[in-house]
């Protein structure tokens, strides 16, 4: 299978798990709006998505997909399989563990996350719903354990339609479970709770029939003797040793979301939603381009590493760093110039005001200014992981951990929120510039030829659309449209397709070959 036809298959399942995942956030803000108890449960689902993103997506699968492909390359798949099983018992049993030491230590964690919830009321639910959605780490670990076996032997299509499921059951308990909470007297923000344990459960469950077809389904060793010597596995020793320093370079952007979200917890009651919302929003390219790049590479990359190709090495590294400046560039530009129509036709219902636009509006245009870095780290952190050079990318990280907070210093007590926006998307284009940096210090990446006249038609094209974009954002009045929904999305569709038409009208007429770009 082609790397276009790979991404391509994961970009429309990321596509719809960002559509649904849109749907999820359009009902929770018309239904809940912004306020302490939404705050509340962001916080509360953030903190078992911080440490999925820290031991499973992050330190686990930086660690555990270059040896994985690395063992299938070299040694075949019998000896990968026993890597299998050995990772998946040890990483079941520490997951256990983990799941009954987090719901014990749920108002500990809350504290540490949000401690302004104490001021704004809604500590208390954020612990309750904490203590229901932390096995949700648990079952999403394993999930990532699924995804880089599958991935390893080209299969992307399960993992990158996972997500899906998440969104839908969090959109029947908004729908469903939330209204007869209501009638029991019960909050029904905690219905969202409910709706995340049931998409972890879901989302797990779906891997075990794609692993079976393949023949990889781990065997979960049961007997102390089975689990000693899963532990002393040496795939697994390897595993584990690459995820100390990988899992001090994720803890590096983990800790600033951290405090990132502990500053926002004390900027009053809907400051955590409106910095929430406009993260969902950015997160669909990042998703789209960065997650669907970076996952497709890395195996690639990893395999390419191995039979010491660096040719090819580079020349994959060019290929997304292309894709991102063609595709990430006009999207960041949206972000800036049209971020009110956007904010304005997907939340602007129900609960969500005027006032909550406008402060999502602003936290959105903060993460717009570092699209393309925020883009870029997921195709260039791969270059370091592949060759297991995790270290490189943990020092630029602490850098950026450091220079992330000074800029709070500056633009919180100016922008609130959307300061905090600000100084993470300023601060990932200095992470994607150190890292483009490393790669070509290191002798692993070379710009192909024709990047001048390659970015001199993107950028001319992106001039385009900005004066599109700028006077479609101002000549209609996207808030007070919102009693005529449907006018109002007609008209933000309108608004996109002529953008793109636009965009795209100009690299071909000025010779741009897209076929021959979108290629690998």
């Amino acid at each position: 299978m082609s790397l276009l036809k790979s991404a391509s298959i994961v970009s429309l399942l990321t596509l719809a798990s960002r559509i649904t995942g849109l749907v999820r956030e359009l009902l929770i803000a018309a239904a809940f709006g912004a306020s302490a108890t939404t705050d509340a449960f962001q916080v509360a689902f953030r903190i078992p998505n911080l440490l999925r993103r820290l031991f499973a997506e992050g330190a686990f699968s930086q660690a555990f997909v270059p040896i994985l492909a690395e063992s299938r390359a070299r040694q075949g798949d019998e000896a990968t399989h026993r890597l299998i099983n050995a990772v998946g018992s040890v990483l079941f049993w520490v997951l256990l563990l983990v799941s009954v030491l987090g719901v014990i230590g749920a108002p500990v964690l809350v504290w540490m996350m949000a401690s302004g919830l104490k001021e704004s009321g809604g500590f208390d639910d954020a612990v309750l719903m904490t203590r229901w959605m932390f096995p949700y780490i648990a079952c999403m670990s394993l999930v990532a354990l699924s995804a880089g076996v599958l991935n390893t032997w080209g299969h992307f299509a399960v993992p990158a339609a996972t997500p899906v499921l998440l969104n839908v059951a969090m959109i029947i308990a908004a729908l469903l479970v939330a209204p007869w909470f209501r009638q029991q007297g019960w909050d029904p923000v905690l219905a969202l709770a409910v709706g995340v344990m049931l998409g972890g459960v879901l989302q797990l469950a779906i891997q075990f029939p794609a692993l079976a077809r393949r023949g990889v389904l781990p065997r979960i060793a049961t007997s102390r003797a089975a689990l000693s010597a899963a532990w002393h596995h040496e795939g697994v020793r390897r595993i584990l040793r690459q995820m100390g320093p990988a899992l001090l370079g994720v803890s590096v952007a983990q800790l600033s979301l951290l405090i990132n979200t502990q500053i926002a917890s004390h900027l009053g009651a809907g400051a955590v939603s409106w910095l929430t919302y406009a993260d969902r929003l950015m997160e669909f390219p990042t998703a789209l381009l960065g997650v669907a790049l970076g996952v497709v590479l890395l195996p690639q990359l990893s395999k390419a590493q191995a039979s010491g190709n660096h040719a090819q090495f580079s020349g994959l590294l060019d290929w997304g760093l292309r894709l991102i400046v063609l595709l990430a560039l006009p999207c960041a530009v949206g972000l800036l110039l049209f971020a009110k129509p956007l904010v304005a036709v997907l939340y602007h219902y129900g609960r969500f005001t005027d006032a909550d636009v406008q402060q999502t509006v602003l936290a959105l245009m903060g993460y717009g200014v570092g699209l393309m870095g925020l883009v870029g780290v997921k195709i260039l952190a791969p270059g370091f992981y592949a060759t297991q050079d995790i270290r490189t990318p943990v020092r630029i990280g602490i850098g950026v951990l450091v220079l992330t907070q000074l800029l709070n210093l500056i633009f919180v007590p100016w922008l609130a929120q959307a300061g905090l926006a600000l100084s993470i998307g300023l601060a990932s284009l200095v992470n994607s510039g150190l890292l483009l940096w490393g790669l070509r210090r290191a002798g692993r990446y070379q710009a192909g030829p024709g990047w001048w006249l390659f970015g001199g038609r993107v950028v001319l094209a992106t001039a385009l659309l900005s004066g599109g974009l700028w006077w479609a954002a101002h000549a209609f009045d996207w808030l007070a449209l919102r009693h005529q929904p449907w006018e109002r999305v007609g008209l933000l569709v309108a608004c996109l397709v002529g953008a793109a038409v636009v965009y795209f009208g100009t690299l071909l007429a000025t010779g741009l070959n897209l076929k021959a770009t979108l290629r690998r």
